[in-house]
């Protein structure tokens, strides 16, 4: 049902709107994390009961924020012992150590087992997430993943970039999380939408993740048994009673899941859901012990949340309308790169999003044959007919060159050698296993230079209905 949610219930104007792209707002203005839902329609499922009542809490399973100071020196993580690596989700590959230029002081990762603790860089411009971050009883800091994400960027993944966080939706920990700042600003609502955990029952096995999810838990087409995917947004109806509610923290909980809702990033065990709040906050709904009030108030919530499945329209941080972007890079230079002359080759730079060729190359070419540089993300699989625009990225010299072939070997598509800046438009060609070559030129000898490119849909952004995309 409509919410007839409109400009003038939004945050006060008295209040100015936070600096985005910061340790106290992370992510754009125009991230799905900061965007108000304008007249959203809501779905029927309604999310199950399980083994415990629904919550909201810091601790074992949410996330500290740590900012990182100019002044902080470099650390070194190592891998979990018996690991081969450090695991690199955007890089699809172990890494034998991960070294974060600035590490502050006092980092401490949650303390259930997924180990969650994001980093955030300003002068980098970066969110450093790990899971299962922990330090060993000599003092070294060892994870089984890190991921990254643009600190002015959208919060979630792009088809390319497809994993950029700890949570199974490929978001950092950090996205979504009730604040410390925030918990008593004086508003009546948080000013951005929330991140919330469904336990298997809620969760959908026929439709793991949505936009602008670009991951899932693994297993969910064979354990989930509910109606609501990963990445989807849920909310209260405008008409939910908030006024019922005795407690001030769960209410300004409810007041935000009737304005900007709440975005399912992960899955528990038991929780019909699980609302997560900055670990060291001292957030606690029931400080005098158990509570049947806000226990019934909790269980109320989750009889009444649905998921969004359209909207009219959105408005961003500032306010301003705004159609989300989902035109996103479809490219990735990951994967095993083969020489075809010179040495040394290039190497894939996650934080570069581009292959690195050092100093001494000369006359470099090399070629990646990988099915992975191609995004396979459900909502952003290239479409056939569609016009696409490859644009290279090069710096020193470089060049990228994209060829698509038939299963059979006919070359489809040779888009010539791009320096910096060349983009060519093309159709993507007809056939259901295309196979890529991408091919990446060094620059001039004595001088590092780097290799990437964007490619991206031609079709115009437009939002006729408004519906979210549930591809």
């Amino acid at each position: 049902m409509p919410t007839g949610e409109t400009a003038a219930q939004t945050a006060p104007p008295t209040v100015p709107a936070p600096a985005y792209g910061t340790f106290g707002a992370p992510f754009a203005a125009y991230s799905p994390w900061n965007l108000l839902p304008v007249d959203p329609v809501l779905g029927s499922f309604v999310i199950p009961t399980s083994q415990y009542y629904p919550t909201l809490a810091e601790g074992t399973w949410s996330t500290g924020a740590f900012k990182a100071a100019v002044t902080d020196t470099a650390v070194t993580v190592y891998p979990l012992a018996g690991q081969q690596g450090v695991w690199d989700p955007d890089m699809e590959a172990y890494r034998p150590t991960v070294t974060i230029p600035r590490w502050p002081a006092g980092v401490m990762p949650a303390s259930g087992s997924d180990g969650h603790a994001d980093i955030v860089d300003e002068a980098m411009g970066i969110v450093h997430s790990f899971f299962q971050l922990r330090q060993d009883t000599g003092g070294q800091w060892r994870a089984a993943q890190y991921a990254w994400a643009p600190l002015a960027g959208r919060g979630f993944g792009e088809p390319a970039h497809y994993y950029m966080g700890a949570r199974a939706v490929g978001v950092p920990a950090i996205g979504g999380i009730i604040r410390k700042s925030e918990i008593d600003d004086g508003l009546p609502y948080y000013r951005h939408a929330l991140a919330m955990s469904l336990t298997f029952n809620g969760l959908s096995a026929a439709t793991p993740y949505i936009f602008p999810a670009t991951s899932a838990d693994a297993n969910a087409a064979s354990t989930n048994t509910g109606g609501i995917p990963q990445g989807a947004l849920v909310m209260l109806p405008p008409d939910f009673d908030t006024s019922s509610i005795q407690s001030l923290k769960l209410r300004k909980v409810a007041e935000t899941l009737k304005r900007y809702g709440a975005y399912v990033v992960d899955r528990n065990t038991g929780t019909p859901y699980v609302i997560y709040v900055e670990n060291g906050s001292n957030f606690n709904l029931m400080p005098g012990g158990w509570d049947n009030e806000t226990a019934t108030q909790l269980d109320r919530i989750r009889q009444a949340l649905r998921q969004v499945t359209n909207v009219s329209g959105w408005q961003d941080g500032n306010g301003q309308p705004v159609i989300p972007e989902q035109r996103l890079n479809l490219l990735s230079m990951r994967g095993q790169w083969s020489p075809q002359r010179g040495s040394p080759i290039g190497v894939f730079d996650t934080w570069k999003q581009a292959v690195v060729f050092p100093a001494a190359s000369a006359d470099v070419v090399q070629v990646n044959y990988s099915s992975r540089v191609i995004s396979s993300v459900a909502w952003a699989k290239p479409v056939a007919g569609v016009s696409y625009r490859l644009t290279a990225r090069a710096t020193g010299g470089g060049r990228l060159k994209l060829q698509l072939y038939s299963s059979a070997g006919a070359r489809l598509f040779d888009s010539g050698e791009l320096a910096d800046g060349a983009s060519v438009d093309f159709a993507w060609p007809d056939g259901a296993a295309l196979r890529t070559a991408l091919y990446a030129y060094s620059g001039a000898a004595g001088t590092q230079s780097t290799v990437g490119g964007t490619l991206i849909s031609n079709q115009p952004l437009t939002q006729t209905s408004g519906k979210v995309l549930m591809k």
